[in-house]
């Protein structure tokens, strides 16, 4: 294990790379799914930071990380890992929670997924980020844990809301501690604080000979056994059975494909090369279709599926729902948006201002006539129904790359 650097070093669990655990990349989320056709609880994994500049392999890659997901999923809910801007720098928080904010939309927005199941994981420095949860404790998310966690930003980095602030709030909200023995003393002192603020509202689980990153460090079986026990806690408030499938409901028909993430290698990063914008001539446009009867906000009709489409498919399914997290979530977090007026919206934050209105008013639908797929490029004929003008022709051209929207156009 000495010839690799300490994050990939091995899981303490034996855990196999599992035929039954299926995995699909989303964008900067990986999303385990277990064998079944069950909607099921599901659990985020939040990794720490920063990291070197030079570090080759990100932590979704990580042994540990992908122990941990594999090892959830095999135990009945849906798993994810999510990279975040923590890695690069404290001076990256803000970023970082915009980062799981969205990873969490797409956890909640998958189709084997119960929406209002979740547990959020947090290691080492991503416990800066658990405050913001602690506080807001929507009614979806169902418990917390921290691994080894970082709760007080060092002096001069700007600080989301304190953990230790918000642990003893009236809402009752499970959380789980691990802490190992051997702890930083830079990270003990607030640890100790968390835990006498948390009170009877805390969970703790101990690791005395434990150091931090215990679970990939120490190969002991006191460290197996807090993981386990970690698992289980994290399992059983997610209300899991996972010798059952009889949860919440039956999962929809399958819309999205899936694939196994190789073993981690040192490589560098590198972009999808740009593509081309397909041409919108007469030909290229589907001729517009008859008066259709009515129908649901996003019609069923038949063309050739691509990732890109399903991608497109899951945020039409969010905009009717009027579930704005989930919409947003679909999103790259630079995304454009520009309508057929030349006016543009930049970013998630101003796709969010954009919409928010507009969803809480409950207009949000659309009859989808014809779809066009070509490479990142979806484009789809439709009747708005979201205006002030009555029912508008529209063409709406779609990019996806690597898992998100990252740009729209609209054409009346």
């Amino acid at each position: 294990m000495t010839d690799h650097p300490a994050y990939l070093q091995p899981f303490v669990l034996p855990v196999a790379d599992a035929v039954d655990v299926l995995v699909e990349r989303v964008g900067e989320v990986d999303l385990y799914r277990p064998a079944g056709t069950a909607r099921r609880g599901a659990i985020l994994f939040v990794h720490g930071g920063p990291m070197p500049a030079d570090l080759e392999v990100t932590p979704r890659d990580w042994p540990v990380y992908r122990g941990y997901a594999t090892a959830a999923a095999q135990r009945g809910p849906v798993a994810a890992v999510v990279d975040h801007s923590l890695i690069h720098g404290l001076d990256q928080l803000a970023t970082a929670a915009d980062d799981v904010e969205a990873a969490v939309g797409i956890l909640r927005a998958d189709p084997q997924v119960d929406p209002n199941r979740i547990a959020l994981w947090f290691f080492s420095g991503a416990g800066l980020l658990a405050g913001e949860w602690l506080d807001s404790r929507p009614d979806w998310l169902r418990c917390v844990l921290l691994t080894y966690p970082l709760l007080v930003a060092p002096p001069g980095v700007g600080e989301l809301v304190s953990a230790a602030e918000v642990i003893g709030k009236p809402k009752d909200l499970p959380v789980l501690l691990t802490r190992v023995g051997r702890e930083r003393e830079e990270l003990a002192g607030p640890v100790a604080e968390f835990v006498s603020a948390g009170g009877a509202a805390l969970d703790i689980i101990d690791v005395p000979k434990g150091q931090h990153g215990f679970d990939m460090l120490d190969h002991t079986d006191e460290s197996r056994a807090a993981v386990t026990k970690a698992l289980d806690w994290a399992i059983a408030h997610l209300g899991q059975d996972p010798t059952s499938e009889q949860t919440t409901g039956q999962l929809p028909p399958a819309t999205s494909s899936t694939s196994t993430i190789p073993n981690p290698t040192p490589s560098s990063t590198s972009s999808l090369p740009p593509s081309p914008l397909p041409a919108l001539t007469p030909e290229a446009i589907p001729a517009p279709a008859p008066a259709p009867a009515p129908a649901p906000a996003v019609a069923l009709l038949a063309w050739s599926e691509t990732a890109a489409s399903r991608v497109v498919g899951r945020e039409q399914l969010a905009y009717v729902a009027h579930d704005l997290e989930a919409f947003l979530a679909m999103y790259s977090p630079t995304a454009q948006l520009q309508f057929a007026d030349g006016s543009l919206l930049k970013g998630r934050r101003s796709l969010r201002e954009y919409y928010r209105p507009l969803f809480g008013a409950g207009r949000c639908k659309t009859e989808l006539q014809q779809r066009m797929t070509l490479g990142d490029w979806v484009i789809d004929q439709a009747i708005r129904h979201d205006t002030d003008q009555g029912p508008i022709p529209t063409i709406v051209m779609y990019r996806v790359q690597e898992g998100l929207i990252s740009e729209v156009r609209f054409l009346v």
